[in-house]
């Protein structure tokens, strides 16, 4: 069964949990609103595959900056620097990742309670200091600011 949840000020829903299959993969699909953005960070242990439902992303990946749109699909190696923005009113993208991504993910969201987007704010520097120690427990370290 799928599980609707918040994160910061996305929607995600894990159709997939790496707990339910034998390779461990996790499928989730992210639900944002326009300016929504990642910081530049790397997954040290999973490679992060992207597949782009509505919307438009900015994504930075190494030193290249790409445009996603419906139909668009890029892989992001394990210990590449990547970050992306959601440059359209809303965006929708399915990922799939095979490490700590997943859990790091539950250690955060809390369930969705209504359809769509939770509240959007700004995040306190508790939340912020929250993700950096969950990022880092789950081998993802930030690297810079988010894509322009």
């Amino acid at each position: 069964m799928a599980a609707a949840l918040w994160f910061t000020t996305a929607r995600l829903t894990i159709h997939l949990s790496q707990n339910d299959n034998a390779d461990g993969l996790t499928l989730i699909e992210h639900h944002m609103a326009q300016g929504f953005a990642v910081p530049l960070h790397v997954h040290q242990d999973e490679d992060e595959s992207f597949y782009i439902l509505q919307g438009e992303v900015r994504m930075q990946i190494a030193d290249e900056v790409r445009r996603l749109t419906p139909g668009d699909a890029i892989t992001v190696p394990g210990g590449t620097p990547h970050s992306f923005r959601v440059v359209s009113p809303e965006a929708r993208f399915l990922s799939m990742t095979t490490g700590g991504f997943e859990a790091m993910i539950r250690s955060l969201a809390r369930p969705a309670e209504t359809e769509g987007l939770p509240p959007q704010a700004e995040p306190t520097d508790a939340e912020v200091a929250a993700l950096v120690a969950a990022c880092a427990a789950h081998g993802i370290a930030f690297q810079g600011p988010a894509v322009a």
